[in-house]
């Protein structure tokens, strides 16, 4: 049976995108391939001259077409740490209660990449 095995979103700094899901989401590294990195939970880094080259088009930062999405229980305690670590983040929403009761926060990551953290369902 085929399993999606991982996700891989474009980035043009990878070591400052891996600090950011460090920080934020506790990702580790688990294998750095030159221009290409795996993180815990099955995230992938990829340089953006290395996708440009194999697509042959521009990058589209924010361009809403999909969402990182995690899960917090503590989520004031994360938006704190995120307003603190980056202080420059981008929002699409700041923290919010939607009508049936989870909190969620959405923001972008340097590169444009949609994040939502919400308290778990």
């Amino acid at each position: 049976m085929m399993k999606l095995k991982n996700v891989l979103i474009v980035v043009k700094d990878i070591e400052k995108s891996k600090q950011f899901y460090h920080d934020l989401f506790g990702l580790e590294m688990i294998l750095d391939n030159d221009g290409n990195m795996i993180l815990t939970e099955g995230l992938v880094l990829q340089e953006e001259k290395y996708w440009k080259d194999f697509l042959g088009q521009e990058i589209i930062p924010e361009n809403n077409a999909c969402e990182l999405y995690f899960e917090e229980s503590d989520i004031e305690g994360f938006v704190e740490m995120l307003e603190r670590l980056y202080p420059e983040v981008k929002y699409v929403n700041k923290l919010m209660t939607h009508s049936w009761g989870q909190k969620v926060v959405r923001f972008y990551d340097f590169d444009g990449n949609l994040i939502e953290v919400g308290t778990p369902m």
